[in-house]
């Protein structure tokens, strides 16, 4: 599940108080890794972490209407250097995020929006 960067933040502020993850960043789209990373698992964003590599899948609702997604484990660090990661079958966590109600359709517009953008006169 590709994440806008609203999705981003509020997932990396969630995973922050999770004692299971430490040190949790995105991989950025622009990192050489992205092509080989979307080859293998589909086109995702993308957290490393202390544990190794993950992504956000969704989980569906909440009884309050707020979407949730879980934190799914695609690869772990081969050595305690973190200098590359063993690919592993996808294993959900017991993670769960709130993504936010209606979170999906808002963000992914809002994406929309801001991909029309010239970089350079943001600047």
């Amino acid at each position: 599940m590709k994440l806008s960067n609203a999705l981003v933040k509020r997932t990396l502020d969630q995973l922050e108080v999770q004692a299971v993850f430490e040190d949790t960043e995105v991989v950025p789209e622009n990192n050489p890794a992205i092509p080989q990373l979307n080859q293998l698992f589909g086109d995702h964003t993308f957290f490393l972490d202390s544990d190794g590599l993950h992504i956000v899948e969704p989980a569906g609702a909440a009884p309050t209407g707020t979407e949730m997604g879980v934190v799914v484990k695609l690869a772990s660090w081969r050595d305690a250097k973190r200098t590359s990661l063993k690919p592993q079958a996808p294993e959900p966590t017991d993670v769960v995020i709130a993504l936010g109600s209606d979170a999906l359709d808002e963000d992914e517009a809002a994406d929309e929006d801001d991909s029309g953008e010239d970089p350079e006169s943001a600047a």
